[in-house]
């Protein structure tokens, strides 16, 4: 609510009506994305966004913080923005024509993966009917969020390294072998685990120029 009048009311009514192009904010709580279609503008904008900030106690981070091309005009997979938890990249659809595509970023998978292995390790004394409950629930959890279109290479990825884990901590329960993998694979079958599947649709969105920058 705080950054409605510092960023978005300012960026339509100040900053917009001085772009020599089209531009855009996205927000979500305190992250943000600001597509501009002349380079030109971004790099105005870049200039006098910590300035600002700065008027209202704020500061922008500096490692966040970035002007890059972003456009279907460059060969897919040069440039790259991390937003929300997602990597957003150019790539090509099935028909070949340019597509913006997300995947879970990198980082946030190696988070998610770091806070699997916790619970797991804090877990894996449970009696089985609670473990795998709170396990679907999880996944589920995971599946909600990252269960994009085109994203579906990445949650595969999280349940096969989720199910190794698990696979290795559950064999910590006492000092002898508890499952070898094809008993651990029907006792998830057993329990039936929960697995990765697509949960959101793609919005529609209006046609925008073909070579914003981002800041």
């Amino acid at each position: 609510m705080y950054l409605h009048n510092v960023l978005d009311r300012w960026f339509q009514e100040v900053v917009k009506p001085y772009c020599s192009g089209k531009a855009i904010l996205i927000r979500f709580a305190d992250d943000f994305v600001c597509a501009f279609e002349k380079l030109e503008d971004a790099q105005r904008f870049y200039a006098v966004l910590g300035k600002r900030l700065g008027k209202f106690g704020l500061e922008l981070s500096a490692e966040k913080t970035r002007i890059i091309p972003f456009s279907s005009t460059i060969k897919p997979g040069k440039t790259s923005f991390d937003f929300l938890g997602f990597e957003f990249r150019w790539g090509k659809d099935r028909k070949g024509k340019p597509h913006v595509m997300r995947r879970t970023a990198p980082k946030n998978l190696r988070s998610s993966l770091k806070r699997f292995k916790e619970w797991c390790k804090g877990s894996r004394s449970l009696r089985l009917l609670e473990l795998f409950k709170l396990l679907n629930a999880k996944l589920r959890g995971h599946y909600n969020y990252y269960g994009v279109i085109g994203n579906y290479l990445s949650l595969e990825r999280f349940y096969y390294l989720a199910r190794r884990l698990l696979f290795k901590y559950l064999n910590r329960r006492s000092q002898r072998l508890s499952y070898n993998w094809a008993g651990f694979l029907q006792l998830m079958e057993q329990f039936g685990i929960e697995k990765p599947r697509i949960i959101k649709r793609p919005k529609r969105y209006r046609k925008t120029s073909k070579a914003p920058s981002m800041a």
